[in-house]
């Protein structure tokens, strides 16, 4: 396994096949760790060298008690939030760049936490653990910040749009952005591990495909046109099977972590286009 390290966001969920008949392999599989999840726990710059100056360290609890840390960057436009569950690979601070072009755009509070493991979180990571993380940074953001529920807006980028699909199927919210979305773990990894036989049924995953229809909130898909790590095919399927209000952006020449340079004012011209077509409603 093999992440590739761009700039200036981690590359997420980058897969080489590895040789089937190691051992090793089959241990990190059922450990998950070095096979779904490559968390990094050295902060490498903070929101203030991005010149956010108006944001805050915070501390809270995912719903089973272990100690999560995020940066709550706050904004002019208190009508609605952006909660960010970000990819496989790295930490909060590898988000940086994207952030402050998206705080720039939409001029909302943007909170970004790191899952246990990643950054200053604490505990070991897990898919079962991203479960209660992503919940305990929708609670904070009610309990803590006082946001009703309906004016915060879910993002998941990669591996983070399958907590984004949970929550937005299980609660109320403004809205959901799902950019570089993947169907399900099961197919994933049969596109990385085909040697592998599948997953016991009592495994832990991620089947946003399942849970996509649950949604009622409006959604906007945003997918690289050449993504070569979760194909766009996988976006469309989630899109086609979606029944609120939707829309797809192709984002035409991008790959897997560069939708946003890219796309450049386009992208976030869509962005700024759906958030108050969200708010309108």
């Amino acid at each position: 396994m093999v992440i590739r390290k761009e700039t200036p966001q981690k590359n997420e969920l980058v897969t080489r096949n590895p040789k089937p008949e190691t051992s090793k392999i089959r241990i990190n599989i059922m450990s998950e760790k070095g096979i779904v999840f490559f968390p990094e726990r050295f902060l490498e710059a903070t929101p203030k060298d991005y010149r956010l100056e108006s944001y805050e360290d915070v501390y809270f609890e995912a719903v089973d008690g272990t100690r999560l840390h995020g940066w709550f960057v706050d904004g002019p436009d208190d009508r609605a939030v952006l909660l960010w569950f970000h990819g496989n690979a790295g930490n909060i601070s590898h988000r940086l760049h994207n952030l402050k072009k998206l705080h720039d755009a939409l001029q909302i509070p943007i909170f970004i936490f790191d899952y246990r493991e990643y950054g200053l979180s604490e505990g070991e990571i897990s898919k079962a653990g991203t479960f209660a993380d992503a919940h305990g940074a929708f609670q904070y953001l009610i309990d803590e910040k006082g946001f009703e529920k309906s004016s915060i807006l879910l993002f998941g980028r990669s591996l983070g749009t399958a907590l984004a699909v949970d929550i937005a199927g299980k609660e109320t919210c403004l809205g959901v952005i799902l950019e570089a979305a993947f169907t399900s773990t099961n197919d994933m990894m049969r596109r990385y591990f085909p040697f592998l036989p599948p997953q016991p049924a009592s495994t832990v995953k991620y089947d946003s495909l399942s849970l996509i229809d649950r949604i009622r909130a409006p959604i906007l898909f945003i997918h690289g046109q050449h993504d070569l790590t979760i194909p766009v095919s996988m976006g469309r399927h989630l899109y086609e099977k979606t029944r609120s209000s939707k829309e797809f952006y192709e984002v035409p020449g991008a790959d897997h972590n560069d939708t946003y340079l890219v796309g450049g004012n386009e992208y976030f011209a869509v962005w700024q286009k759906f958030l108050i077509k969200c708010l309108s409603q």
